[in-house]
């Protein structure tokens, strides 16, 4: 079931890419962007997750947190997002117990339809981030939840393809 702007979001405890605790209650009292992704070697993420990361230090200074939600298990992230130390806080998720909670899906239509991203794809593929190994599910469409202090959605965003993220501009309308 998907989500709403105006509702609670949905409690979580769990560890992050280097074993530390992250949960929604420690991260009540900070704005937060919680990203899902498909898998760690898709060209079309690696490419928004370096987008965001640029941008990680100056909205920090604004309040914002950025959490990455990734399919992929910790040795898949460190091998293809995160082979340097990543000041954004990435959870692996391989149980995709988080994707159901939020209400994250696949799409095989949005799977062709991103497929055929062609700009898109052609942009990953000129900064290094090549397609490797699949994990999980292939046609998982990416999300996006900006959350305010206080645990409610301001945004829920559910993309249309698998190269689909909200819009940079729209983040920074909030924050």
């Amino acid at each position: 079931m998907r989500l709403t702007q105006g509702q609670l979001a949905p409690a979580f405890a769990t560890t992050d890419l280097y074993d530390a605790a992250i949960s929604s209650h420690e991260l009540k009292g900070k704005k937060v962007l919680l990203s899902f992704y498909r898998y760690a070697s898709c060209p079309f993420c690696n490419l928004r997750f370096h987008s965001l990361s640029k941008k990680q230090q100056e909205w920090r200074d604004k309040g914002l947190e950025l959490v990455a939600v990734f399919q992929s298990p910790t040795s898949s992230i460190l091998e293809y997002a995160g082979k340097d130390y990543s000041p954004v806080r990435i959870i692996p998720n391989p149980s995709r117990d988080l994707y159901r909670l939020y209400g994250v899906e696949g799409s095989w239509k949005g799977f062709l339809t991103g497929s055929m991203q062609l700009g898109t794809l052609g942009k990953a593929l000129k900064e290094g981030f090549l397609p490797g190994k699949v994990e999980g599910d292939m046609n998982m469409i990416p999300a996006d939840f900006v959350i305010d202090e206080q645990g409610k959605i301001l945004i829920a965003y559910y993309g249309k393809d698998i190269s689909d993220h909200l819009e940079i501009s729209e983040i920074e309308k909030v924050i």
